[in-house]
């Protein structure tokens, strides 16, 4: 066997190693960080104080309101009810009423403008519950196949560890510490499987010689462009 033959085995499961531990990430990723649901919970929480604004709002107008038409009505009690007999104490009444039925007819409007306002916070309010409802519950399905996926890729995992422990056996830990460096430096790819006479990862020509030396069950050739292992059938 051939020096770089276990190395290549080896790479075969350290590369689908590295694919599941990816699909994982990916995963983990998208269940805690889902930016559509994390977006239509921030508006919901701003259509929420808006709501909460217009409501509040609307109650102190509604307040506002009524204590002024019962200051109203003590004032026409006042001046109906015989109580005040100077002219001028009447005139100064019937004043003081028209004002104050002035400022009623002013918070009226603002009345009707703080209840329609109020109406369509409501209406906003239970929009947003809406789509957050419809998201969370595609997702909830979307979310279960995710974590279907996440308990498949584990199981996966554990076996590539069981395998590449038995992969890792009958390599020498010299060529075993060069394999590991290499892939460091190497974009996880460390060796390189000669195919028509050239590197497979940076596509450099390989001569025959090298093509043999690669072939050899005591030594490592590498590709003399990028510094991978060659691997030759």
């Amino acid at each position: 066997m051939s020096a770089s033959l276990g190395l290549h085995r080896l790479q075969q499961v350290d590369r689908q190693i590295d694919h599941a531990r990816s699909q994982l990430d990916n995963i983990r990723q998208t269940l805690e960080n889902d930016a559509e649901l994390q977006e239509s919970l921030k508006q919901l929480k701003t259509v929420q104080s808006d709501h909460h604004r217009a409501h509040h709002d609307l109650k102190n107008t509604e307040a506002e309101a009524e204590a002024l038409k019962i200051k109203i009505e003590q004032a026409e009690s006042s001046l109906y009810g015989g109580k005040v007999q100077s002219p001028k104490e009447l005139q100064d009444l019937q004043k003081d009423i028209a004002s104050l039925k002035k400022h009623l007819s002013t918070l009226e409007e603002r009345e009707l403008e703080a209840m329609i306002q109020a109406e369509e916070a409501d209406n906003t309010l239970q929009n947003a519950k809406t789509k957050l409802e419809l998201i969370q519950a595609r997702l909830g399905s979307e979310h279960k196949k995710l974590i279907e996926d996440q308990s498949a890729w584990g199981v996966k995992l554990e076996q590539l560890a069981e395998e590449r422990e038995a992969t890792l056996a009958p390599i020498d830990s010299a060529l075993l510490y060069i394999y590991e460096n290499l892939r460091q430096h190497k974009k996880g790819v460390a060796i390189a499987e000669v195919s028509d006479n050239s590197c497979g990862s940076c596509g450099a020509s390989i001569t025959i010689a090298l093509q043999q030396n690669a072939r050899s069950q005591k030594q490592l050739a590498h590709c003399p462009s990028c510094g991978r292992i060659l691997y030759a059938n």
